[in-house]
């Protein structure tokens, strides 16, 4: 059973900065892409950032480019989500998420993603 576990959220202020963990078990870590997505209260879940199997290749929102980070290390089958320069619109509770395959997934879609974690809430104010 694959299984996802997110840590790291919490209160900040403005300008701060957050590093998110999600430690996967259940399944070969280093053989899948991840993601992370964010939903806010009332809004759609929505995609933040997204990296290859291999740690190769990397997509961001524009909304985060430039100040959100993932990376992965295979070796503690964990990914991170490095959060620099917070704003309060980054407020929401942050989940990884993997898909049951490696092809024809497109990494900015949740519904390519087969496996969530529990999320983790950032709460980011003025």
């Amino acid at each position: 059973q694959v299984q996802l576990v997110e840590s790291g959220g919490g209160p900040v202020q403005a300008g701060d900065s957050l590093r998110l963990s999600c430690v996967v078990s259940g399944r070969t870590f280093s053989s899948y892409p991840m993601g992370w997505f964010r939903q806010a209260p009332g809004k759609e879940r929505e995609f933040v950032a997204a990296m290859g199997w291999s740690g190769g290749s990397t997509y961001y929102a524009d909304s985060v480019k430039g100040r959100f980070t993932i990376s992965r290390d295979n070796a503690k089958n964990t990914v991170y989500l490095q959060m620099n320069s917070l704003k309060p619109e980054d407020t929401a509770v942050y989940y990884c998420a993997t898909p049951r395959r490696t092809w024809g997934v497109n990494l900015q879609l949740p519904k390519d993603y087969d496996y969530w974690g529990q999320g983790t809430q950032v709460t980011v104010s003025s």
